[in-house]
Order: structure tokens, then sequence, then C-alpha cells
């Protein structure tokens, strides 16, 4: 823990020794108790070097209200629930006022504001602000529920306003819940999808880096690259890295949903029409940040393009046709990962 750390010096009047001089202004890990339970949080105050031990230091208004939210969202993030920045946030993608947020949902209208500076919400509270920060529908619904809340006007711009955030952020969302929904009877951690549950981040950065690394990067390719990467995973760590599934298919190893990570947002494809299919050759999408990666996770990606970069389709289609994995199960089965982890040499 932090003793106590120098923030700035600040010359201004001290009303402890009652001379202008410069006062140290000090951060340090305090504890306090809020709503039963103890909590460690940043505290700052002004500590002033001419007066004794006993009486140094001391806070202003705004200091001790500052402190006081700083503890209650150390109690937030201990409970997993919305600090207050991140309930501005949303209100800010909105672009709305505390009342007009209140509104929005229905409650009263000081609650927003209660919740940026005071009061802690309740779960079922925070879960709704979360919805309507990641679904623009959502809050699209809550706006034609409260209308009447609103003037016509007011309520012409609000709708715009969620509109554009639906534009921007809306396709990105559905494009993940429907994969996600792929996965609604994997919610545990299991054999089938490598002890690790969907971890979308994960993939796209995953599909990216391949892309960077190998140039002609095509869907059926990918998907052979990643029940590797999964499996190695799995050998090594006894986890797989992107919580995929995959189903036994004649092209072999198949993720469930596989059409629907080629929608995502974040995976950059372009179509290109074969003799009579659609092939979908992966890009590099140079907005996600490979340090979302591992080294250790990078090691494994690095090793599975040094074995299949120059291998065509067919070519690791046929090399994942005699691993164990692909020979003990049958069509459509799901392969485990506790077969899938006795890979051949790699």
């Amino acid at each position: 823990m932090i003793r106590s750390k120098l923030i700035k010096k600040v010359h201004m009047e001290c009303p402890l020794c009652d001379h202008v001089h410069d006062v140290e202004e000090r951060m340090r890990i305090a504890s306090t108790i809020i709503k039963g339970e103890e909590v460690d949080y940043e505290e700052t105050y002004y500590f002033c070097r001419n007066c004794d031990d006993d009486e140094n230091e001391f806070v202003t208004g705004k200091m001790e209200n500052e402190n006081l939210l700083n503890a209650r969202n150390a109690y937030r993030v201990m409970h997993n629930l919305l600090t207050s920045s991140e309930i501005v946030d949303i209100r800010e993608q909105y672009g709305l006022s505390q009342a007009d947020m209140a509104k929005l949902l229905g409650w009263g209208e000081a609650t927003i504001s209660r919740y940026e500076s005071k009061a802690i919400q309740d779960e079922a509270y925070d879960n709704i602000l979360r919805i309507v920060k990641d679904n623009p529908l959502v809050a699209l619904d809550f706006l034609q529920k409260n209308k009447d809340k609103f003037s016509s006007l007011k309520a012409m711009g609000i709708k715009q306003r969620i509109i554009s955030n639906l534009d921007r952020d809306g396709k990105e969302y559905l494009q993940r819940k429907a994969l996600e929904s792929e996965y609604a009877n994997y919610q545990e951690p299991c054999d089938a999808n490598g002890n690790c549950l969907l971890n979308i981040e994960k993939l796209e950065a995953i599909v990216s880096y391949y892309a960077k690394r190998v140039s002609n990067l095509y869907k059926v390719k990918l998907m052979k690259m990643l029940w590797y990467t999964d499996a190695i995973s799995f050998r090594e760590n006894n986890a797989s890295m992107t919580g995929l599934v995959y189903l036994h298919e004649a092209m072999g190893a198949l993720p469930v949903g596989h059409y629907k990570i080629m929608g995502l947002e974040n995976v950059r494809v372009q179509e290109e029409e074969g003799f009579d299919y659609t092939k979908y050759h992966v890009l590099p999408n140079e907005l996600l940040d490979e340090n979302a990666l591992s080294d250790a996770e990078k090691e494994i990606l690095d090793a599975v393009v040094g074995k299949f970069n120059s291998y065509t389709a067919q070519e690791i289609v046929e090399y994942m046709h005699k691993e164990v994995a692909y020979l003990e199960t049958n069509d459509f089965d799901v392969i485990p990962f506790s077969v899938a982890k006795n890979i051949r040499s790699f």
C-alpha cells in the first residue's frame, strides 16, 4: 500500500499555522466502512510542515467530497458496479443532462445526480444502465415508453442522439449478441469450450494478429488455425484462448457460429467471388491493440503461424483430418478439448 505520496505543493494561506506558504497536497490509501464493509480508497489531504505532528493535516470541503466519492467508487468496484464516472460516461454518450437521463429511464429526476455524486446504485439499476450503455435500441425503447415526460422538441432531439449512437455502436452490439447467442449452452467452463468462456475481444485480436502475418488468409484456413491455437493453449494451460466450441465438420474443425465470427465489426473481411461460392479474405484490423494478447499467448500464435503460414486451405484441412481429435469424433460432434490437446508434433 502507498503510505503517503506527494502530489504537488500549493502556495496558500494555511488555516493551521495562519501563514502563507507552500502546503503539500498528498495522497495515501485510507480505509473506511461503507454498508458494513471495510473499503480501501485513495484519500487526498493537505500537509503543513510548520505544525506539530498532532495537528498538521487538513482537507477542504471539496477534497472531503472527492474522498467520499473515491471511497464509494472503491466499494462499487469491489461489487462489480458501475463507478460514478462510468455513469457520467453513459449519460454523456447520449448527450443528456442528469435529469433527462433519469426521465428517460423512468426514474426520479434526482436519481442520476445522486448516483454520480453520493448514492451507490442497487444491482438492478446498475444492470439497466449497463444495458442502455451497450444497446441504443433499449434506450430507444425507454424513450418511447417515457416520451410524455419530455416536450415533443426535446424528445425528437434525444431520439436523434440515440439513433446516432445506434448507427455508430448498435451494429457491433447486435453482431456480438448474435455470436453470443450461439453459445447460450456454454455458459460454464467445460471440456467443450476448453474451460474458457467465449471471449470476443480476444478472438478479434487473434484474427487480426494472424491476418497481419499470413498474407493470403481465408476463412477455411483461419478456422483451422483457431482450433490449433485453442488446442495448444489447452494443452499448455488447461484452458483455451478464445472459448470457442468446435464441431467435427467435413472441412475439419469449425467453431460454433463461424459465419457470425466473420460478421463481427472488428473482423475485417473482403468478400471475393469464387467459381460458385464467396471466399472470405481476412484482413488485419489496425485499430486493434495487440497488447491485448500476452507474450505467452503470442508465442502460441507465432508457433501456429510458423507451422501453417505456407499451407493452402486444402493442405491444412488434410493435416487436421489426421488429428486424433478428428479421427475419434463423428460428424457434427463437439470436439472435446481433453482429446484436442493430443495434437500431432508442433
